[in-house]
């Protein structure tokens, strides 16, 4: 096996792009929620607004977050340090198996706002009541987009922990 560790620059790579994303929906969701709020009048637009606001400051502020942080730089360069890279594996798995974990929650939550903006949406399909329908597409909208980036972040998750393993078991087998 090779003992390559190219992996965690790949891993860190993809989780700026990710981060990136983020930020780019946040600030389109934003935008659209101020439209809606500020200059269409129509009730439907209005219950569109709010979860396109809420959930854009969301993802704007997670993709702020992940995509500033140094950490992910230095531990890429911590791991070039052959000495310490067996301490920094072990290191690393624990705090993977909780953001999995978490992962694993969002999920559900996510799946939740869907579940609720169906019901909202076909609830009130033919009501005048258009601010629940709005409502009920945006949670849709939005819980979807966020689910879809979860599971990216899950699988790319999944296999640098599964590569952290296999580097793990490698260096104690040539001990």
């Amino acid at each position: 096996m090779n003992n390559n560790i190219d992996f965690i620059k790949i891993f860190f790579t993809e989780e700026k792009i990710e981060s990136l994303i983020f930020i780019f929906l946040g600030i389109i969701a934003i935008s659209l929620a101020f439209i809606f709020l500020f200059f269409i009048k129509y009730s439907f637009y209005k219950g569109l607004a709010y979860p396109l606001l809420i959930f854009g400051i969301i993802q704007l502020t997670i993709g702020s977050l992940s995509f500033l942080k140094s950490e992910s730089d230095m531990k890429f360069k911590e791991f070039n340090n052959t000495n310490q890279k067996e301490s920094i594996i072990q290191n690393e798995l624990p705090g993977m198996e909780i953001v999995i974990k978490n992962l694993v929650i969002y999920k559900w939550i996510e799946i939740s706002f869907m579940i609720l903006g169906v019901f909202l949406y076909f609830c009130f399909m033919y009501s005048t009541q258009k601010f629940w329908k709005g409502l009920g597409l945006g949670l849709l909208i939005q819980a979807l987009l966020m689910l879809s980036l979860n599971f990216v972040a899950e699988k790319r998750s999944v296999t640098y922990m599964d590569r952290l393993k296999m580097v793990s078991v490698f260096n104690a087998a040539r001990e």
